[in-house]
């Protein structure tokens, strides 16, 4: 994986360098065209090649360590803004909350953990859907801060002794099998932990993210 990952950078860089020299060409091209037609045409162009860039540079990210920022952060307050980031994306699912953290309080990087656990409701949405609403349970368990998702699923017949530390396996347009991966770097960057179990009887994959407090109140 360290090779792979290494390969990866480089060729982004790589194709990064020919994106830019292909932008300057584009930007001085917009500067020299008068034809109203030809300008809508160049700033089209020139909006795919940023989005060429951006894919690339996203897959580096996703294989790259995480670097965080870490600081005090309340486990309510985190649950709170994980709530209303996800009701701004997905207006249209159904989540529901049970939440029981506490005053407890975090050490974490916000700007790192909340896109890494919204992730995994990403998945939750995208794949496999089954009836009903997607249930998540945060609660103090253990001196620990712990996040349940229970996502209901028409059928499931994945293993999960490894899940998140297999990537590039689920390959679509767009998608690339590495954000959960990338969700279980950043939840042990944070000396977390990511794990996963289908409950045959509900029919729901449970998702389950623990982080230490950094403190013992619950």
């Amino acid at each position: 994986m360290p090779d792979v990952v290494k390969f990866v950078r480089q060729l982004g860089h790589d194709l990064r360098n020919h994106l830019n020299a292909a932008e300057l060409q584009a930007a001085y091209l917009a500067e020299i065209v008068r034809d109203p037609e030809a300008t809508d045409e160049i700033k089209r162009l020139r909006a795919m090649i940023s989005q060429v860039g951006a894919s690339l540079q996203s897959v580096t990210v996703a294989l790259g360590q995480p670097r965080l920022m870490p600081m005090e952060y309340s486990a309510a307050d985190f649950v709170a803004d994980l709530r209303q980031k996800l009701a701004t994306e997905y207006p249209n699912e159904s989540i529901e909350w049970d939440i029981q953290t506490g005053d407890a309080s975090l050490e974490i990087d916000p700007q790192a953990l909340q896109p890494a656990v919204i992730e995994l409701f990403a998945n939750a949405f995208r794949h496999d859907r089954g009836q009903g609403p997607v249930v998540v349970e945060a609660r103090i368990e253990h001196g620990q801060f712990v996040i349940f998702i229970r996502e209901p699923k028409r059928k499931f017949d994945h293993p999960t002794e490894n899940w998140g530390r297999e990537p590039l396996q689920t390959i679509t347009q767009g998608h690339y099998g590495l954000g959960l991966h990338r969700s279980r770097a950043i939840l042990e960057a944070h000396s977390g932990q990511l794990s996963a179990r289908y409950d045959k009887g509900t029919s729901s994959l449970i998702t389950k993210i623990t982080l230490p407090l950094s403190n013992k109140r619950t």
